[in-house]
């Protein structure tokens, strides 16, 4: 038995040397894309019409970013040190994090519809003054990432009765739409994704897939909707099924995307040495940071970041697959759908592969809500993988049969 016992102990060691091996890996992947991020944004950053003035560093986005570099970084950290478990369902509902985060990502969603400041014909922000510079949120960030905690809370404490349409499923489905109803008046595009993601999230807890069917006639009279009630929405479908209208407007973004990623070749024209982020390329620095990417560092350098984000993937998967808790597991499987699907949603429309819609590349794009958020969420991934997949045999009763 004591040769049994020191053998049960040797493999926890190992199994507790392979959980910190994965979330070390997972955390250096994040922080190569982080990193390139800062270099890419203060490249695409440049501008021809003015120089930096360092007494208003704060206005700047591509310093900005720099500085949200190395709190990310701390955010990240900070956030794998609790248990996970903190963000799970409590047996008092008002002692439950994701749910009060939830309404206060709402609450804020309704205050900037209401009174954010308007920027791109859209109310997304608020504005947050901290003495000469003024801090702006997104409060759909905090709603999309809130809504992943608060679904793999739910369907953990479901369990196997998820699976029931009207008591389970259907409540779900109507917090789902509430958060996506307030997204929706001012952000098309990350409704749409909060729903999806939602949906995923729902289908890997085990929810029967007629249920989802179910909601088509709803989701499409939505979609339907949401669309006509903007005519521009409907302008960049028009665009993007007829490349060679609009060109001179909706499509100039699209068409300026592949000229940027077609001239930088295999190799690329050389980091800063690009010339689309001189006013030709709208959203150099955000949306369309992966075309200044591809200019600047070629082929080589979008093939680099797209093996990121899939080496982000797999590790994820293998965090899912080794966690034996259900709450783990469903907000594991939710952080990396987040952070995968939307950067493939990213990539998808630079290269004109979708249509064109304001989705930032995750740990690329400048913003600071986005980068933020998104750490947070991955150091709460690094704290799963570094406490699942523990052996089943506890090691006091062994100790106690000997």
């Amino acid at each position: 038995m004591t040769a049994v016992l020191y053998s049960m102990l040797a493999a926890d060691d190992v199994m507790s040397e392979t959980r910190c091996r994965l979330a070390d890996t997972i955390a250096m992947v994040v922080l190569f894309l982080m990193a390139t991020g800062a270099v890419m944004v203060f490249s695409a950053g440049a501008t021809l019409s003015h120089q930096f003035d360092w007494r208003h560093f704060y206005d700047y986005a591509a310093l900005r970013q720099i500085m949200f570099f190395p709190i990310a970084v701390a955010i990240l950290f900070l956030a794998s040190l609790p248990d996970y478990r903190f963000w799970n369902w409590r047996h008092h509902w008002y002692a439950w994090p994701a749910l009060w985060l939830l309404f206060v990502a709402s609450v804020l969603l309704v205050i900037a519809h209401v009174a954010g400041p308007e920027v791109n014909e859209a109310r997304r922000w608020l504005r947050i003054p901290l003495g000469p510079a003024s801090v702006s949120f997104q409060p759909s960030e905090l709603a999309k990432w809130m809504m992943v905690f608060f679904l793999a809370g739910a369907c953990a404490a479901f369990g196997p009765t998820v699976q029931r349409y009207w008591t389970r499923f259907l409540p779900l489905c109507m917090v789902i739409a509430l958060v996506c109803g307030l997204v929706v008046l001012e952000d098309f595009g990350t409704a749409a994704f909060i729903a999806l993601i939602s949906l995923m999230i729902l289908a890997v807890a085990g929810v029967r897939w007629w249920h989802v069917l179910t909601l088509l006639p709803v989701g499409l009279t939505g979609f339907i909707i949401a669309l006509f009630e903007s005519p521009h929405r409907l302008k960049r479908l028009e665009a993007y099924f007829h490349p060679d209208r609009l060109t001179d407007s909706v499509r100039y973004q699209a068409d300026q995307s592949l000229i940027a990623i077609g001239s930088g070749g295999i190799w690329g024209k050389g980091l800063g040495q690009g010339v689309c982020k001189y006013g030709h390329v709208p959203e150099d620095t955000t949306d369309f940071i992966f075309a200044i990417v591809g200019e600047e560092l070629g082929l080589v350098g979008t093939l680099g970041i797209i093996a990121l984000f899939i080496l982000f993937i797999c590790l994820g998967l293998a965090v899912v697959q080794r966690c034996r808790d259900p709450f783990g597991r469903f907000l594991a499987a939710g952080i990396v759908l987040t952070i995968g699907v939307q950067a493939a949603l990213n990539i998808g429309v630079v290269t004109v592969v979708l249509p064109t819609k304001g989705i930032p590349l995750p740990f690329v794009s400048a913003g600071g809500t986005s980068m933020l958020l998104s750490s947070a969420a991955v150091g709460v991934l690094l704290s799963i993988a570094a406490r699942s997949g523990s052996s089943d045999i506890d090691v006091n009763d062994v100790c106690k049969s000997v």
